[in-house]
């Protein structure tokens, strides 16, 4: 069976666990504990560390671009609720005159 099959069917039923490395069939599947290797736990303080260290290298935007940002948003999203509103108000003003409910 493991024969007929290309590299890349191959590799993706290895990783599932149904073929072993020789390329045979597995008897029993592996589960993912089984085959993927034991990472150590990070402690703690280890991870505040890296966390502060991934933080130093985010671009905070200045606060003239966050009052920027956030005027355009507002716009937007008065405009857009404008927009929903008046097709809102045009839906039911046609349903209204479309069952002549007044």
């Amino acid at each position: 069976m493991a024969s007929n099959m290309n590299r890349e069917q191959k590799r993706m039923l290895q990783r599932a666990g149904y073929l072993g490395e020789d390329g045979e069939v597995q008897r029993t599947r592996a589960t993912p504990a089984q085959t993927a290797p034991k990472r150590e736990r990070t402690s703690p303080r280890r991870f505040v560390r890296e966390m502060v260290a991934e933080l130093r290298k985010v671009a905070w935007p200045t606060r003239s671009e966050v009052v920027n940002y956030s005027i355009i948003t507002l716009v937007f999203l008065v405009v857009v609720t404008a927009v929903i509103g008046v097709v809102d108000w045009g839906f039911a003003r046609a349903v209204f005159w479309l069952f002549a409910i007044d």
